[in-house]
């Protein structure tokens, strides 16, 4: 379809009448313009310039702009100049040697920056087709920064030249949005709102919403010639009976409505014995009959026309109103209106799929997040409030590796496994000095890990100050997946998604495929048995607890990527990371991953309703899983068997 637009604009242009004037003639039928050109009268002699059609036209443009076009003093003829060593070489407009002359002889034309900010504009159509990639590049900008229907003949005639595949992709997209709006007649601009199809590009919307832009008028009898109906409006359902007669003032159909301050203001400045236009003063206690004074007064035209209330009700009642097309062509707001239609439909998928995208994006980070703490809480059925903190630990441990190791990349690399290894080794700590003294006290359990909380982010405060401290991400997960103008997801977002998937991954190797696996699993289906079996429940809560605290370290570096590292960075995370873990379903994988999902998504959602109040989004959240354990007390994957009833 495009295609085809673009071979019948080349045949219309191929068939207009070439102009009769050369560039030399009309430069000098405007001689006294270009001698002293002005911004405001200027332009339409540039304009001529740069449609004759001459070659020579695009040379003199651009040595006005330069200032290489003087002006011999003796017979008043432009010439195209260059400095020599005394003098001027001088080059007739039609491009021949004129030979030399003294530099006193020769007035420069010094155009100032607004002249030459039009003669710029002018000359993009010449560039079009240059040798030089960029300048071809830079007219396609200049076009679409400020399109006007001067520039479709030349950008068509520059497709079929065009060498380079992305410009020429680029003039046939531009050349569809300009015949848009000047379209020589009906057929082509409707022939181009067509062959975009479904595109979603902001530029094609750009293009088409100002044809679709509505006005309202008001009008006595018939709609006015040349109007294009959108649809009529009725005084008292579409129009309040105020907007209506405003429409008829701002028209000209009726007179200002009146005030009642005006009217008070001229009753009385005309008081004369007792009475106003013929209205005794005690009768002006009514509405009325103030309005009858006024009315008086207005006839003999002692004051200006307005109309009363019951004027403005009858003007109202006389009139019919619409809204109009600014567009005048009714075809053409047809078609503008079905491909707004189809482009709203495909965009509401779009942002549906964009949506979609961010919930996962959301869910695999809570997921990481919580994956450490669905570890320890599941198997251990420790309350772990510093779970946070380890994320924090994790994200300084990258910014400090950054401090040592410059390149972004292999930073990280580094990062990952030292963070873990610092975490883990914490972890191990924590557990050997406190967590293992308060085992099936619950309480207890919450209250010291509480207190280790605030005393680890105050520690990092001491070390770190309050200022957050940058993690740098390497400069190849800057910016971001773009699938069209709607759907986009950060490269970041993807690699923490793709971290995410590792990690699951690794706990379904680690739990099913290795012997500390198959501990783990019997501890955590039933700890008297296992340890009858010669398995030591101790070592392998201290190990499932520096496991899980290790992989609150490396999620802490992915998190500290896109977030800022603070002492308060575990803090966010920690309410999230519970919630996953307990409405997904304690001790389960799978559960963790499905209460990320639930939780990802219903956030994204309820922000889709309220994108301005993100803090009502985790409140309505919240209320919601509040509901959802009552109904699900176990989560959505429940353990199974004896570990189910611990």
């Amino acid at each position: 379809m495009m295609r085809a637009l673009i071979l019948a604009l080349l045949l219309a242009f191929s068939a207009m009448p070439v102009l009769a004037q050369t560039a030399a003639e009309i430069v000098a039928a405007n001689a006294a313009q270009i001698e002293k050109p002005s911004r405001q009268t200027i332009g339409p002699v540039i304009e001529q310039l740069a449609a004759s059609g001459d070659p020579q036209a695009a040379t003199i443009l651009e040595a006005w702009g330069d200032k290489r076009l003087g002006l011999r003093k003796a017979d008043g003829v432009f010439f195209l100049i260059e400095k020599t060593g005394d003098g001027w070489a001088l080059t007739a407009l039609d491009g021949t040697a004129a030979g030399t002359a003294a530099k006193a002889d020769v007035t420069e034309l010094k155009p100032n920056a607004g002249v030459r900010g039009l003669i710029a504009t002018a000359l993009v159509q010449f560039t079009l087709s240059d040798p030089d990639r960029a300048k071809r590049e830079a007219a396609l900008g200049s076009i679409a920064k400020d399109p006007k229907a001067e520039a479709l003949a030349p950008l068509a005639a520059s497709i079929g030249a065009e060498d380079d595949p992305v410009l020429k992709a680029q003039k046939e997209r531009l050349l569809g949005l300009l015949a848009i709006r000047f379209g020589a007649d009906t057929a082509t601009r409707v022939a181009a709102i067509e062959g975009f199809g479904r595109d979603l590009g902001l530029d094609l919307r750009a293009a088409l919403n100002p044809l679709v832009a509505t006005t309202r008028i008001a009008f006595a009898n018939d709609l006015p010639e040349g109007a294009n109906l959108a649809r009529e409006l009725r005084a008292g359902r579409e129009l309040t009976e105020e907007e209506a007669y405003d429409l008829l003032v701002a028209g000209g159909l009726a007179p200002a409505r009146l005030t009642v301050a005006d009217a008070r203001k001229a009753l009385v400045a005309n008081l004369k014995d007792g009475a106003v236009g013929g209205v005794a003063l005690a009768a002006l206690d009514s509405q009325a009959e103030r309005d009858r004074a006024y009315n008086a007064l207005e006839a003999a035209g002692t004051v200006p026309p307005a109309a009363t209330d019951a004027e403005v009700t009858e003007a109202v009642a006389r009139h019919r109103f619409a809204e109009t097309y600014a567009e005048p062509d009714p075809a053409v707001t047809a078609a503008a209106e079905a491909a707004l239609a189809k482009i709203g439909t495909k965009v509401g998928a779009m942002q549906g799929a964009d949506l979609l995208l961010d919930a996962l994006s959301l869910a695999s980070i809570y997921f990481l997040a919580a994956i450490g703490l669905a570890i320890t809480f599941g198997v251990m059925r420790v309350i772990n409030m510093a779970h946070g903190e380890f994320i924090m630990m994790g994200a300084y441990t990258g910014y400090v590796v950054q401090q040592w190791i410059t390149n972004y990349t292999l930073s990280i690399i580094v990062a990952l496994p030292l963070a873990f290894a610092v975490t883990f080794a914490a972890g191990v700590a924590m557990e050997r000095l406190v967590i293992r003294h308060l085992y099936k006290r619950p309480l207890e359990t919450l209250l010291a890990t509480f207190g280790i909380s605030i005393a680890m982010q105050q520690l990092a405060k001491n070390i770190f100050g309050t200022q957050a401290r940058p993690l740098t991400a390497p400069g190849w997960l800057d910016g971001a997946l773009v699938f069209n103008d709607v759907v986009s997801i950060s490269y970041i977002r993807i690699a923490i998604f793709v971290m995410a998937m590792l990690f699951l991954t690794f706990f379904l190797w680690l739990m099913k495929r290795t012997r500390l696996g198959l501990e783990v699993r019997a501890v955590t289906q039933n700890p008297s048995m296992a340890a009858s079996m010669g398995i030591d429940p101790d070592r392998i809560n201290m190990l499932t607890f520096g496991i899980g605290s290790g992989i609150a370290g490396i999620a802490g570096v992915a998190i500290g990527l896109f977030a800022k590292v603070t002492s308060e960075l575990g803090s966010d995370y920690i309410v999230q990371s519970f919630m996953t873990v307990v409405v997904g379903g304690v001790g389960n994988i799978w559960g963790t991953l499905a209460g990320a999902v639930l939780i990802g998504t219903l956030q994204k959602g309820i922000e889709w309703f309220n994108p301005s109040n993100t803090l009502a989004a985790q409140t309505y959240m919240i209320l919601f899983i509040i509901l959802f354990i009552q109904f699900r007390p176990r989560g959505i994957i429940a353990l199974k068997g004896r570990a189910a009833g611990d």
